[in-house]
């Protein structure tokens, strides 16, 4: 699979930094053991099995009900916790408020370590502070790549929508498009406004924001298909989630429309409809390995007092594009339903 990926500036951190160190901590163990307890470690370690203290581990995220994005999230999470002897405590709301009353009941219960996403920084900024005076180790993830470091979050796992955006204006671009609508379906959501923001800065045609409600499916289908009967112009519709794109496809076909539809996000669904060409492309962030890095970032810490990026960069998990030429190649990770 062509996984391009586009340069980065300082911030950028190989994702492999997790997993060396990871790997490190369990060869230090493995070498440390004489006899039968060396064999018995190495097996543990080939059965990817952590043989530490149980964790109890909060994730937090700003997830609508029904996104199907979020369950790769989970699922990736639930994968670390498995392997780290964690307890996952999962929980969400979109309402930015009962999230961060969200991260007070995880400081409440005495958790080892929150993992959380800063869809809307402002609002968490005083639980998270809450969080960090209870001497409870936070990491970032998914959104808040510009406020981690200033709310004092250990680490950042996730995507710069700004650089992902910009690769999708310029996408298009390469397609020959000429006006497209950025349907954010949630409004005031900072990675979703970034990455329209990026679409318009690199696309050198017309770019319209459309904001829409995307806890109401069928809301968000007739607002894009009276828009696109409004202005035939449209050629491009881009969405930020996959469940949207593929609500697009029917707007598409009901306005009588010939606008193309690509998206940011991937789901099983999705995948399937770049392999028969009903959405022309898709960005992927790879948003199970954002779940799985978040928890095993905080047994590392937990365990090992690792941390990525020194405290100073994201490690980015994404942006890379997924076409018809290439989607064979992440179709049967899909099926799985991990990407």
């Amino acid at each position: 699979m062509d996984r391009t990926r586009h340069p980065r500036p300082r911030r950028y951190t190989a994702i492999v930094a997790a997993a060396a160190a990871a790997a490190l901590f369990a060869a230090g163990c493995s070498s440390s053991a004489g006899g039968k307890k060396a064999e018995e470690a190495a097996d543990s370690a080939a059965a990817g099995k952590a043989d530490t203290p149980r964790m109890k581990v909060a994730m937090i995220t700003h997830a609508a009900p029904g996104d199907t994005f979020w369950d790769l999230i989970r699922k990736g999470a639930q994968a670390a916790a498995a392997k780290d002897n964690i307890e996952l405590v999962y929980s969400s709301d979109p309402n930015a408020a009962t999230q961060a009353n969200l991260v007070q009941n995880a400081i409440d219960q005495g958790v080892d370590g929150i993992a959380v996403t800063l869809a809307k920084p402002e609002a968490m900024k005083g639980a998270v502070a809450k969080a960090k005076r209870a001497g409870i180790p936070v990491v970032g993830f998914n959104g808040g790549i510009d406020d981690w470091k200033d709310q004092g979050l250990l680490e950042y796992f996730g995507q710069d929508e700004k650089v992902a955006g910009e690769a999708f204006g310029k996408k298009l671009n390469e397609l020959g498009a000429k006006h497209n609508i950025c349907v954010i379906h949630e409004q005031g959501h900072v990675a979703l406004e970034a990455r329209c923001a990026g679409v318009k800065k690199r696309f050198k045609g017309k770019t319209e924001n459309l904001y829409v409600n995307g806890t109401d499916m069928p809301s968000v289908k007739s607002t894009i298909t009276a828009k696109l009967k409004q202005d035939s112009s449209i050629d491009h519709v881009v969405t930020l989630g996959a469940p949207f794109a593929l609500t697009s496809v029917q707007s598409v076909s009901d306005a009588g429309s010939e606008a193309e539809v690509a998206t940011f996000d991937l789901n099983k669904d999705l995948v399937a409809a770049v392999k028969d060409g009903d959405v022309e492309f898709a960005v992927d962030q790879q948003p199970y390995l954002q779940g799985y890095l978040s928890v095993d970032a905080l047994w590392l810490y937990k365990n090992n007092g690792n941390f990525s990026g020194g405290g100073e960069e994201a490690v980015l998990t994404g942006p890379a594009f997924v076409t018809k030429d290439n989607v064979d190649t992440i179709a049967k990770y899909a099926a799985k339903g991990t990407r």
